[in-house]
């Protein structure tokens, strides 16, 4: 994450085109748009150039850019949605392994299923994204719906039919196997259900698939599970990991490393720490709901940049390390007065295989209890990589005695491909 600015430098700025709009947050940002010419003074850092729009100066990231002297790319041979390897992740088992051994996450759609069960009967379901087919099954032995259109990209879907007949479901769930967005059904469905949550959310962006589906094949007065989805966020102390990947290099075997420090920061510090599991005493505050995402309302073009706000009090004295995130999304009831069912991935929760995800400051800042932390977060759609996204916090603390200076924290996680959401 970087926290401050470097000086200004005019020598040979290099003029870049911009690939697609961006829209700036806070006044530090340049917004601009597809093809604007834009000229960069400094290279702050891998995500984010200082750069020269109009006269005007500002951060804008450095994924939305190419060369200016540069021939504009062919991505016509390329993969932006990186489907080979995406998909084909999804066609060995050690990912469904990890998916499946998810007790929380696996008993909570099995729970949606077995509660709502009477109101399933004769009702059309589509499980999208269905793996080894389990959420099919869990249809098929639980209610009595007409037909689960189970959809699969990968070529899990070979074995998923040969599960579906060996749990003598074959009478209720279809396997079909293709894209979401290039199936087609002699029907719409009633009922879309699909899991398609990644680390900090939406990282993977298979929700898109699931809102083009929603909009082609949900019959109206249809019903969505997950139904809502909230991206929740904490201040929060992470004194092991900091001394594990950064205090270590003070004074090992009683030598100064030191120098060695800045480097660490950049190699560690400057992308997310999936697969982070907080102790629920680390939380400095209360956690905040920061984005709620509503799936009968939410459009894809709503993807491209989601904003939410965020106002933390101090419950108690710590050293302030950085963010930590997590999601939640809940499964409205088809029974009258029926209960919404709930998956949490939270600390306070049974730990799943998405467990948080851990953005680190700098560097770590004293807090006392009763100072305020505001700001806002941004997740920016990578333009050319469909899958990948750059996270942005802007925050500022206020306390009794002071206040410290406005920061901007980037943690950019474009440079991870699908499979590290299970590193």
């Amino acid at each position: 994450m970087q926290t401050e600015k470097e000086d200004e430098d005019d020598a040979s700025p290099q003029e870049c085109v911009a690939m697609s709009d961006f829209t700036g947050s806070g006044s530090d940002q340049l917004s601009f748009s597809c093809g604007d010419k834009l000229l960069v003074h400094i290279k702050s850092s891998s995500d984010w150039w200082w750069a020269e729009l109009r006269g005007v100066r500002g951060y804008v990231p450095a994924s939305y850019l190419r060369p200016g002297d540069a021939e504009e790319e062919d991505t016509s041979l390329e993969d932006p949605w990186q489907d080979e390897e995406y998909f084909g992740s999804y066609g060995t088992l050690r990912l469904h392994l990890e998916m499946l051994s998810d007790k929380s996450r696996t008993e909570a759609y099995r729970q949606v299923i077995l509660s709502n069960s009477a109101s399933l009967r004769n009702k059309v379901v589509m499980d999208l994204g269905c793996g080894t087919g389990i959420i099919s099954m869990f249809c098929a032995q639980l209610a009595q719906p007409s037909v689960v259109y189970a959809v699969e990209a990968s070529s899990m879907a070979e074995y998923t039919r040969q599960l579906v007949r060996q749990n003598n479901c074959e009478e209720v769930v279809t396997v079909l196997q293709g894209r979401a967005e290039e199936i087609e059904l002699p029907e719409q469905v009633d009922v879309l259900v699909s899991e398609w949550m990644g680390n900090c959310l939406l990282f993977e962006f298979m929700v898109e698939s699931v809102l083009l589906v929603r909009d082609r094949w949900l019959r109206e007065g249809g019903v969505m599970w997950p139904s809502s989805a909230a991206l929740t966020l904490v201040p929060c102390q992470a004194d092991s990991y900091y001394a594990e990947k950064m205090a270590f290099w003070e004074q090992p075997y009683g030598l100064d490393f030191t120098p060695l420090q800045p480097l660490a920061q950049q190699e560690f510090f400057t992308k997310p720490k999936f697969s982070h599991l907080i102790e629920p005493n680390d939380c400095l505050t209360a956690p905040c709901d920061v984005i709620c995402l509503d799936m009968y309302t939410l459009q894809v073009k709503d993807l491209e940049e989601i904003k939410g706000q965020f106002h933390f009090c101090v419950e108690k004295s710590g050293v302030f390390h950085g963010f930590t995130a997590w999601f939640t999304v809940h499964f409205e009831s088809l029974e009258t007065g029926g209960a919404t069912v709930e998956l949490n991935t939270g600390p306070n929760s049974e730990p799943t295989h998405w467990k948080q995800t851990l953005f680190m400051l700098d560097r770590p800042i004293s807090v006392y209890a009763g100072d305020l932390i505001s700001g806002n977060i941004v997740l920016y759609r990578n333009p050319v990589w469909r899958r990948h996204m750059t996270v942005t916090l802007h925050w500022n603390i206020n306390s009794a005695t002071e206040e410290t200076d406005n920061c901007q924290a980037n943690t950019k996680s474009s440079l991870y491909t699908s499979h590290l959401s299970n590193p």
